[in-house]
């Protein structure tokens, strides 16, 4: 199994459209005016070297890389651009499992896997000018970790034999679906690596998280995956809108009028994408920067029924603490 790994593509594709700014420390996010709140959607190689990251406040991002160049978001332009990428894979006749925007799955029967990458990131540039990394796994666990070991524009291969031997030593945390939460959780049974994970007592994992995730977890410390494949398009889990404000809002009855639009704006998104939604999702960031979510499930369809949910969630909420961004999200059904 390969996967494929446009690098930096947001950067990348402004780039292309900018050839002036190659080499140059590049943030987009937001409308671009870091003076304004908004959050880092991806930086440069450049702009990476100087802590800046993906989620990171725009004021932040301009404080310690002064001399950034901030681009505002262009949703359209980045969605045909993978188009064509993805357009590009099917056009190797393998099963593609595409993952979003710059990143895609593909089975395929080959003596050659190497030959077979190069091939890919050969087509993807000749196409579209764009750079990808590719990596090789007996599985799609496999093949997503090497593709971080291969960046940029490089080829990596994992496989059963190499696992531990490239991973075994490494924390937890550099587990594809293992976040920050889930490492500390795991520290606190005295597991910090890969490989104590996979030695771990699977009894002992399940009775901290579960006897669906616990065993999991072990499962993929020892670098093995069961999910195949899949061919079929690539649909979204949810729908969702934020708004940051650029003065803190304290009125609640603003909030909730706030909470109300969005609602709005997400039942459209929800009624375009012709699937049914199942729960609506609320996210308050108070000042300065903590951020609390809560949902509850969707008794309806139409967007009466997702404005009332998301104002329901919204009454889950016990802090009235100035607000800095909100959003709303609808869940859809799981196929």
């Amino acid at each position: 199994m390969l996967h494929v790994d446009l690098d930096q593509f947001i950067a990348a594709v402004e780039v292309l459209r900018r050839p002036e700014l190659a080499g140059q420390p590049i943030v987009v996010g937001g409308d671009g005016d870091p003076a304004k709140r908004g959050v880092v959607a991806t930086a440069s190689y450049e702009a990476r070297a100087f802590g800046v990251h993906s989620g990171l406040p725009l004021r932040t991002a301009a404080r310690r890389c002064p001399d950034c160049v901030f681009l505002p978001v262009d949703r359209a332009t980045y969605e045909a651009a993978s188009d064509e990428v993805m357009a590009t894979l099917r056009s190797f006749g393998a099963v593609t499992e595409v993952m979003g925007w710059d990143e895609a799955f593909l089975a395929v029967d080959t003596d050659d896997p190497e030959g077979f990458a190069r091939q890919i990131q050969e087509r993807i540039r000749s196409a579209t000018l764009l750079d990808s990394t590719v990596g090789i796994g007996e599985n799609k666990l496999q093949a997503k970790l090497a593709t971080g070991f291969g960046k940029p524009a490089g080829v990596y291969r994992l496989t059963h034999q190499t696992w531990f031997e490239v991973l075994g030593g490494e924390p937890v945390s550099a587990l594809w679906g293992v976040g920050g939460k889930t490492a500390a959780k795991l520290a606190e049974l005295g597991i910090r690596t890969v490989s104590e994970l996979a030695a771990a007592d699977v009894a002992l994992v399940a009775g901290r998280f579960g006897p669906t995730i616990g065993p999991w977890l072990v499962q993929t410390a020892r670098g093995l995956d069961p999910s195949a494949v899949s061919a079929e398009p690539y649909l979204p889990r949810s729908r969702g809108r934020e708004v940051t404000f650029q003065r803190d809002i304290e009125d609640w009855e603003q909030v909730q009028a706030e909470i109300a639009a969005l609602a709005r704006r997400v039942a459209r998104d929800v009624e375009a994408e012709g699937r049914p939604a199942v729960r609506v999702v609320v996210k308050v960031r108070y000042k300065p920067f903590f951020t609390s979510t809560h949902g509850v499930p969707l008794a309806g369809t139409g967007a009466a029924a997702i404005e009332a949910a998301a104002l329901a969630a919204l009454e889950l909420f016990t802090g009235r603490r100035p607000v800095r961004l909100l959003g709303v999200r609808a869940e859809f059904a799981a196929d």
